[in-house]
């Protein structure tokens, strides 16, 4: 059995009563972006773990795309670790050719919200991709490289800047929103790492949420 609610704050102690017998439940949640109405649901448990939620930093890069007037129209994206897909969903709702990505065992969760969201015709693919392993499946020549707290696992750091060298076009641009956990390294990848490889810069900073949006492009693309 499932919770479906329209506000993430509403009270209801429903989703508390079923964790006490099982590990999974599903909660739907309402976002408005873009002036798109998204309806994102959120399996809970064991088995999808940081993937079920909508996290913070989707919510800032969503909220980002709408401030800036980000324009996704005959745009090819790609959206790494989606977790809920939200935020390859909006930019599919905006006009972008949308792949959206993550682990095998997150595709389900992703496909269910693309269903419930993106109208038939609409270009919005979900696929599994293992950053390191599997990137050359996929173009190298994409627009747009979207993701959403992806960085948190130092072991990942190596895996994640392989993947992104291969799938930003030369004159694409990657946007990654993130928690700044000091305890995860995220700050290294950003401050160190990616500069190695990118021309780098910090597109926003939520000091509420201590979140960044940083914004990447290969080192011999000029800033538009």
């Amino acid at each position: 059995m499932a919770n479906s609610r329209l506000d993430p704050d509403s009270e209801s102690v429903f989703p508390r009563e079923v964790g006490l017998f099982t590990d999974f439940y599903s909660e739907k949640s309402r976002f408005c972006f873009c002036g798109h109405e998204l309806s994102i649901t959120q399996n809970f448990g064991s088995r999808l773990g940081v993937a079920a939620r909508v996290w913070d930093a989707a919510l800032s890069l969503c909220n980002y795309f709408e401030s800036q007037n980000v324009d996704f129209r005959g745009k090819k994206v790609i959206e790494l670790g989606a977790g809920t897909g939200i935020v390859g969903i909006l930019a599919a709702l905006q006009g972008g050719d949308v792949t959206i990505t993550d682990l095998p065992l997150a595709l389900e969760q992703i496909q269910g919200n693309v269903q419930a969201n993106v109208p038939a015709g609409v270009p919005a693919q979900v696929c599994a991709l293992s950053w390191g392993i599997d990137q050359h499946v996929f173009p190298g020549n994409y627009d747009l490289v979207l993701g959403s707290d992806i960085v948190y696992l130092e072991p990942t750091f190596p895996l994640l800047l392989r993947t992104l060298q291969h799938l930003c076009g030369p004159h694409g641009t990657i946007y990654l929103a993130s928690k700044m956990r000091e305890e995860h390294g995220t700050e290294n990848f950003f401050q160190h790492l990616l500069p190695q490889h990118f021309q780098l810069e910090l597109a926003q900073r939520d000091e509420d949420e201590n979140v960044n949006i940083y914004r990447a492009r290969h080192r011999e693309t000029s800033p538009a």
